[in-house]
């Protein structure tokens, strides 16, 4: 009997759970939930967060030109809707953006498309074994029925298991492209962890000093360094 059908690429895996398993006692277990170690996990020696471009008439727009032109500082702790002046829960209520500056918010959800792309090179060069990824998809965005597939469990999410190369991470978006990529992903070696979540208007990375001074450094990605025990957003 043949297993569930590929997500994308990437093999979902209803025969093992001991890759996340592995993962959790590498890292000394889970974050507490709504911090930076509960959304990637904890044990990494730095992070970086993330942050998910809004939109201009289609083109990303990072949020220092937000923050620019709303006059406010931009830091690991700023929240999008802090910066925009927004109450939190009526964030999309009227909202036409700010005229020539921002149009469209930040996507919430795993990491979009276009930036997962960005820091593939660089997760790449982070670890020895890049052809040998694991990947945590939330079993709750409907898009796909895995009935009887084992979850394991993060902090308030459960997570279907796939494998697959680090290359083929972004596969799914290739069948539709409003299919979330997974939320987790992470190497055979576990040298970084990137984490994400269907609320959240950003990622989240753990991994080695020099991983996150990549990262921070990488052109088109807008990142900062970020402490475990930090909220997100």
């Amino acid at each position: 009997m043949s297993g569930p059908p590929p997500y994308g690429r990437l093999l979902v895996r209803p025969d093992t759970l001991d890759p996340a398993l592995r993962l959790f006692r590498h890292t000394g277990g889970y974050g507490e939930f709504g911090t930076v170690a509960g959304v990637a996990a904890p044990g990494f020696p730095a992070y970086a967060r993330l942050l998910h471009p809004a939109e201009l008439a289609g083109q990303p727009v990072p949020w220092t030109a937000v923050a620019a032109a709303r006059g406010r500082p931009l830091t690991a702790a700023t929240c999008w809707h802090e910066l925009v002046g927004k109450d939190r829960d009526h964030l999309h209520t009227d909202d036409g953006g700010l005229p020539g500056v921002w149009d469209e918010h930040p996507a919430e959800g795993p990491t979009p498309a276009a930036l997962a792309h960005a820091v593939l090179p660089v997760l790449a060069r982070h670890t020895t074994t890049p052809d040998r990824c694991w990947f945590g998809l939330w079993d709750g965005y409907g898009r796909r029925n895995f009935d009887g597939v084992p979850t394991f469990t993060t902090p308030g999410r459960e997570e279907i298991l796939l494998s697959g190369p680090l290359t083929d991470v972004t596969s799914p978006v290739g069948e539709d492209e409003f299919t979330e990529l997974p939320d987790l992903w992470w190497p055979e070696d576990t040298a970084w962890i990137v984490g994400g979540d269907v609320d959240l208007v950003s990622t989240y990375v753990g991994g080695s000093h020099a991983l996150i001074a990549d990262l921070l450094a990488t052109p088109g990605v807008e990142a900062l360094p970020v402490q475990p025990g930090a909220p997100v957003d």
